[in-house]
């Protein structure tokens, strides 16, 4: 599609002659069938960890979550990496964000760390790649923890009340979303998190990552999730765990437990003073929460095995 090149070529665009400085968390670039991806792994090769991959919820990037990761790492073996269109992944010339795409990328990342098993801890939007993922790949995925990923049809709703127009058009907001990425990522916290919430170390981190090149490809999202359909996030069985902030003033009129729509069997957990980043904002909560759930998963994955 024309606004898939549009993107890919704005992304080349703003990392001609960027550099990243000397204060990001060490990354590697791994090739997948969707293209090159950035991703940290706090472990390589260690099999004897639960995994537990993230995905960070544009314009946040990895190093949103270096606190995140100190709580996690001695438990879990981290790995995380920037979707293709955001952060320093970007996006090849025909990644329209379609859920098989983003499907693709996850998988394509455990192939090429070998990892057999992972719980995916994805949010919002990157939620739907994590349970289309899981539908395709129920024996790789063993568990799913989301944040602020409500139901797909009520995702669509959200997504007109709080996504303007313009970006929702192709190719025009593919421009227009370029031009207005770090203004947008600003009022994107000021909207996402709590009213009282110090949004300036997001804002900073953000703001630092787009200035050294980074992608926010908001409007190629938004238009590749419009196109999905409930058959390929319905009918998820591996166990699913959905941590909800109330604070969440993007999501003022969404229900959380639409999700159970799509995944009847999912618990849903609110954190009633977070917003849209529940995992950032309450870090050590769903740092436990999130360590529980996985040993968890790997537990009862190990035993089926073996059985």
């Amino acid at each position: 599609m024309i606004s898939a090149r549009v993107d890919s070529w704005l992304a080349a665009l703003s990392s001609d002659g960027a550099g990243r400085g000397e204060a990001w968390i060490k990354c590697t670039q791994l090739a997948t069938p969707v293209g090159s991806v950035r991703v940290f792994d706090s472990a390589p090769g260690r099999d004897n960890l639960p995994v537990v991959v993230f995905v960070p919820d544009g314009p946040n990037v990895i190093e949103h979550h270096a606190e995140l990761f100190k709580l996690l790492t001695p438990h879990l073996r981290v790995v995380c990496f920037d979707m293709p269109g955001f952060g320093f992944s970007a996006p090849q010339a025909d990644y329209t964000h379609a859920l098989d795409q983003g499907a693709a990328a996850v998988l394509g990342v455990l192939d090429q760390l070998e990892i057999a098993r992972a719980v995916l801890a994805f949010s919002c939007a990157n939620g739907f790649y994590a349970l289309h993922a899981a539908k395709l790949a129920p024996q790789r995925i063993i568990g799913l923890v989301l944040s602020q990923t409500p139901s797909l049809s009520l995702m669509g709703a959200w997504t007109h009340r709080a996504v303007p127009w313009p970006i929702r058009t192709p190719v025009f907001g593919q421009v227009v979303g370029w031009l207005t990425r770090k203004k947008t990522a600003d009022i994107w916290y000021q909207i996402a998190l709590p009213l009282n919430a110090d949004k300036t170390p997001y804002q900073s981190i953000a703001k630092t990552a787009l200035d050294a090149g980074g992608c926010f490809c908001l409007a190629g999202v938004v238009q590749g999730l419009s196109r999905a359909n409930l058959e390929d996030v319905a009918g998820v069985t591996v166990p699913c765990t959905m941590v909800w902030g109330s604070l969440d003033h993007s999501h003022k009129y969404t229900e959380p437990s639409s999700l159970l729509r799509d995944v009847p069997h999912a618990e849903i957990v609110t954190f009633s003073d977070a917003g849209h980043f529940p995992e950032l904002e309450q870090a050590k909560r769903y740092a436990a929460l999130l360590i529980e759930r996985a040993a968890r998963n790997f537990t009862a994955s190990s035993t089926s095995l073996r059985h």
